[in-house]
């Protein structure tokens, strides 16, 4: 790509598979605590997933704006159960749309249990689909 005025660049040009960034990270055991390992593709998003649901948004600042969740914030107000059964899956969405392997978060079910939400859910990604359980 020159970068001469005479050259036109299309800014509306959306990646590939091939131009995305590999799914290659170290795996981390949340109950242990502990790294376990290089993982890759459909497990490394299957971590992502699940540390931007964890990590509330604007709070650390080694993450953007678009890193992480409002979901803490949700639970821990005053809200009656009907608007956080209601809120929950877009700020999930919210949350995952950022990362450019996610294509669609969708098919989302809710279960209000006596120690938190048990949400499940379902992400495509450009790798495949991901069907994703988690407790809030």
């Amino acid at each position: 790509m020159a970068l001469t005025p005479f050259s036109e660049t299309n800014t509306n040009v959306k990646p590939t598979v091939s131009d995305l960034s590999p799914s290659q990270t170290y795996g981390f055991d949340f109950d242990r605590g502990t790294f376990t390992g290089r993982i890759q593709g459909m497990n490394a998003i299957r971590q992502w997933i699940n540390k931007a649901l964890l990590t509330a948004r604007n709070r650390f600042l080694i993450y953007d704006d678009q890193y992480g969740s409002e979901l803490e914030e949700l639970l821990e107000s005053n809200s009656s159960s009907s608007l956080i059964r209601m809120e929950i899956p877009r700020l999930i969405k919210e949350a995952l749309i950022y990362d450019e392997r996610i294509i669609e978060v969708r098919d989302f079910q809710l279960t209000e249990q006596p120690e938190g939400w048990l949400v499940s859910f379902t992400v495509e990604t450009n790798a495949g689909v991901i069907n994703e359980e988690v407790r809030l």
